[in-house]
């Protein structure tokens, strides 16, 4: 099973498991950047194994190769001293050397195989990874922001907030109510006049017109005749 299969069932088991409890959406990308991470170093802990075995792999290659040369001088010695069958053993303990060898050498290129996969996988969870920690901040802005939206429609559409501007209307129609007796009263004063009213004005005007004949007699002979109209300018009219 490849790294990223067995990221998606984590995670998956994870985010199922989350949903579940209905929890938010920044803690579920926080929780696939948590399992990224994990699986990175785990992966990275993998890689390190993979090198040091290559390493010991390595050493133990070298000493063969020269295990190797070292069997091949001594069948080359052994013939040099007419031992066909001291050469004849050195040549066989050869041979197993080779077949050492070719076996260590197909490890090697496994793990080196297999370390080409790992750099391959480490590289692309690397730039998921950074991709997923670009996106949490915009979830959680985006979470943030809906949060606050959903507190103000909330309070908005809250029944008390409803109930109180019920009672601003219920007030608004008493002061109504309030200032229609208040003008009802004033109704068809001013325009009817009343018998006291006539009187009131028939003593006023005799008291002016009695002062008028007092102020006539005091002036006497002070006062101007009133001018006649002539003849003319009354033939003229």
């Amino acid at each position: 099973m490849g790294i990223f299969s067995r990221l998606t069932d984590i995670i998956n088991s994870n985010i199922n498991s989350i949903l579940d409890r209905a929890q938010d959406p920044e803690k579920i990308i926080r929780l696939i950047i948590q399992e990224m991470e994990d699986t990175l170093v785990e992966v990275r802990s993998g890689a390190v194994h993979a090198i040091a075995e290559r390493k010991e792999l390595d050493r133990k290659l070298e000493a063969l190769r020269r295990e190797h040369e070292e069997w091949q001088r001594k069948a080359e010695f052994a013939i040099t001293k007419g031992r066909e069958d001291l050469a004849r053993g050195a040549l066989l303990a050869k041979s197993r050397i080779v077949e050492s060898i070719t076996q260590l050498e197909r490890q090697l290129v496994q793990i080196a195989e297999s370390l080409q996969h790992q750099n391959d996988d480490i590289a692309k969870l690397q730039a998921k990874l950074a991709d997923a920690k670009a996106r949490e901040q915009v979830i959680a802005t985006r979470q943030k922001t809906a949060a606050s939206r959903i507190k103000l429609r909330t309070k908005l559409y809250d029944e008390r907030i409803t109930d109180a501007f019920a009672r601003f209307e219920q007030v608004e129609r008493t002061l109504d109510h309030m200032e229609g007796k208040v003008e009802a009263f004033d109704l068809g004063r001013g325009k009817t006049t009343t018998v006291a009213d006539e009187l009131a004005g028939l003593e006023a005007a005799s008291a002016v017109d009695e002062e008028l004949e007092s102020l006539k007699a005091r002036l006497g002979n002070r006062m101007r005749p009133e001018a006649k109209p002539d003849a003319k300018t009354e033939a003229g009219r």
